[in-house]
């Protein structure tokens, strides 16, 4: 695609009349490929936006169906999926939002026997995964194979954020936590709870640090971890090094 046409030109005006945008970001948008692990909490409101904003090719990895427990955050999804596959919930969404995305559904778990074909065809991870496992796995196999991956976290009324491009620049997941924690210590969604909207505000952050890779626009987070709290609404920033002795990306 060489220009857009009459119904994109108005479907993404909004984006057009950017400076930093413009037509010819649009058409790169058009002509990405992202991968979302996780149609849930993260995954849903990164999978509306993208799919609003235009990227052209949309995979999503997910081997669960949708619950009915899980529409109190997963805004892709509605009463009418419950028992449906989360990747067929979220592609019907999409295609009605945006017939101009492609939306390849990848109904399995992510794990090591599958995770470098699958990483290998997109131009881009986001991480909506909810466990230690798919997180050093994604961050293992997108600094394998050069992709930037955009990251995500959240647990009752918190939530973390980082790009990941440590064949470039900053740390991978295992500089952060070069040790998987003790799982009877690790507070999750089910057992603690999640306040729901905690999910939109940073699915919404990693659909926005996802444009601007894509684009090339602002700062990256690569090599910063932004920490939200919704109880008192403050984020905040720091900087996290890159471990010289790191097992995956050090030395």
């Amino acid at each position: 695609m060489d220009e857009l046409d009459d119904t994109r030109l108005e479907r993404y005006a909004r984006h057009v009349i950017l400076d930093e945008v413009g037509e010819e970001g649009q058409l790169k948008l058009l002509s990405s490929k992202v991968l979302v692990v996780g149609a849930g909490g993260l995954g849903a409101p990164v999978l509306m936006y993208l799919a609003a904003a235009g990227i052209g090719t949309l995979g999503i990895v997910d081997h669960d169906v949708v619950d009915l427990s899980n529409l109190q955050r997963q805004i892709i999804h509605s009463t009418e999926e419950i028992g449906q596959p989360k990747v067929r919930s979220a592609a019907e969404r999409i295609a009605l939002l945006n017939p101009d995305v492609e939306v390849i559904e990848h109904r399995m778990r992510l794990g090591p026997n599958n995770a470098e074909d699958l990483f290998a065809d997109y131009d881009l991870i986001v991480d909506g995964s909810d466990n230690f496992a798919a997180r050093y796995l994604s961050s293992d196999t997108a600094f394998k194979l050069k992709k930037p991956l955009v990251s995500a976290a959240l647990v009752r009324f918190e939530g973390q954020l980082t790009t990941y491009k440590a064949y470039e620049t900053g740390p991978c997941y295992r500089c952060l936590f070069p040790e998987p924690p003790d799982p009877s210590l690790v507070p999750r969604c089910d057992t603690v709870g999640i306040f729901g909207a905690v999910a939109g505000v940073m699915g919404s952050l990693q659909a926005t640090e996802v444009l601007k890779e894509l684009l090339g626009l602002g700062s990256s987070m690569a090599g910063h971890l932004l920490l939200f709290d919704a109880l008192d609404q403050t984020f905040r920033k720091i900087a996290v090094p890159k471990n010289p002795d790191c097992s995956v990306c050090g030395g």
